[in-house]
């Protein structure tokens, strides 16, 4: 699916290895999957990137072919700073000292947060389907609640969520894409079966849920910490999202970015769910381009 990219596999002094694609030529892209996922969910988009980027498409800690550490104390591990400073540290590795960033999904967090923590690093930032967590979960209803249950359940102490899912890992991560995905045959089975070698390799169900538990605790500490320093985003923002999705019918997604924002921010939806990248692929790539290209 990434004919024309080389695998590179990151050794970071922190220890964690970082698996990635690289691909095409020009200014530095760093794009990031999100749940339950890998860099695979680019397939259909990151070929139409390289004409003008240097497309790098990661595994996030704790996904994919890479590292998934212990969780620490309060889920330190899987902390949005700690997985953002892993992707530093590979644009680093590569040279790159300055680039800009798409994020879909937890991988739009990540990227949120390394915005926020690096800012003389990034220099645009495209979140893909997601309101900023903390927004989420202080708007949490019965609505947001029921299609987004995976947030409460995720999070449960160690080992329930794991065990429940691990009993039918492949049921569960069908239902799940096929549930969010609004646009048949948009997830190919090529693709399902890459994700599926994924998750039901050794600790990734466990990873995922430390993932999502540091998202309800630590990482709610940090977001709370640059509320109270009014701590914004310093460089562009582009805001796509499913127009068929929970977020988008949820959350004024455009507004709730201008907020976190103290630069310009753009904001579209998609005729779609919530896979964008592989949903609306060339709507996807079209914005993409005509943002970061500005």
């Amino acid at each position: 699916m990434f004919e024309t990219f080389q695998p590179q596999t990151f050794q970071l002094a922190n220890g964690i290895q970082i698996h990635g694609v690289i691909g095409g030529s020009g200014p530095p892209l760093l794009l990031l999957h999100g749940f339950p996922q890998t860099h695979v969910c680019w397939h259909k988009v990151a070929p139409e990137l390289t004409a003008r980027f240097t497309v790098v498409a990661t595994d996030l800690r704790g996904y994919g072919a890479s590292s998934k550490p212990e969780a620490g104390e309060n889920h330190l591990n899987y902390s949005k700073r700690a997985m953002a400073l892993d992707q530093l540290h590979v644009m680093q590795q590569l040279g790159f000292r300055r680039f800009s960033v798409a994020g879909h999904d937890r991988g739009g967090r990540v990227a949120h947060r390394l915005a926020l923590d690096h800012p003389e690093a990034v220099e645009r930032l495209a979140v893909l389907d997601i309101a900023p967590t903390a927004t989420m979960y202080a708007s949490t209803n019965r609505s947001f609640a029921e299609a987004y249950y995976h947030w409460f359940f995720l999070i449960q102490p160690f080992d329930l969520p794991e065990r429940l899912i691990g009993a039918s890992a492949d049921y569960f991560l069908r239902w799940t894409l096929n549930a969010w995905c609004k646009v048949d045959g948009a997830i190919t089975e090529e693709a399902f079966a890459s994700y599926r070698q994924a998750f039901e390799s050794p600790g990734a169900i466990h990873a995922a849920c430390e993932d999502y538990r540091a998202s309800a605790t630590i990482d709610l500490e940090h977001d709370l910490v640059d509320h109270r320093a009014g701590r914004r985003l310093a460089m562009p923002v582009l805001a796509l999202w499913g127009l068929k999705g929970t977020v988008g019918r949820e959350f004024d997604v455009w507004q709730v970015w201008r907020d976190k924002s103290a630069s310009q921010v753009s904001g579209k939806d998609l005729y779609c769910g919530h896979f964008l990248p592989e949903e609306a692929p060339e709507e996807t790539a079209s914005e993409l381009l005509n943002f970061l290209r500005a």
